[in-house]
């Protein structure tokens, strides 16, 4: 039987310049990454997407811009003003709001807030990772 991981608050691998700390990475799981992030108020990720893995947001505190849909139209004025031909729309988003996001599907985040807005980000890869040689 292996032993799962225990990490105290605080703890895990900074991401220098990121404001983000890997909790669960490559070298502990072949299906999972985990991503403690505290996202500066006035951040932006920018609309992008994958083409593989999954991601699950979970706000923490503070407040988050959200986004997981392919917009009717991409305007000029930016992310935060797109809908979807659905009708949804961008969400904000307070503690406990969740957003998936599946592979392929375009997604942002920015912090309008005063605040920092702490989220928790699991990343789910498309295949499974090989672990190091005896780690497995």
């Amino acid at each position: 039987m292996t032993d799962g991981l225990l990490l105290s608050q605080g703890a895990g691998q900074a991401i220098a310049g990121a404001g983000m700390t890997l909790k669960v990475g490559a070298g502990t799981s072949r299906a999972w990454s985990v991503f403690e992030a505290n996202i500066a108020p006035g951040f932006d990720v920018g609309a992008h997407l994958h083409g593989h893995g999954e991601e699950l947001f979970y706000v923490l505190d503070g407040e988050l811009d959200l986004l997981a849909f392919e917009p009717r139209t991409r305007t000029a004025s930016g992310w935060t003003a797109w809908e979807s031909a659905s009708g949804a729309r961008v969400l904000r988003g307070g503690p406990g709001s969740t957003m998936f996001v599946p592979p392929g599907c375009p997604h942002a985040f920015t912090n309008p807030g005063p605040a920092p807005a702490p989220h928790a980000l699991p990343v789910r890869a498309a295949r499974p990772r090989a672990l190091p040689a005896g780690d497995g």
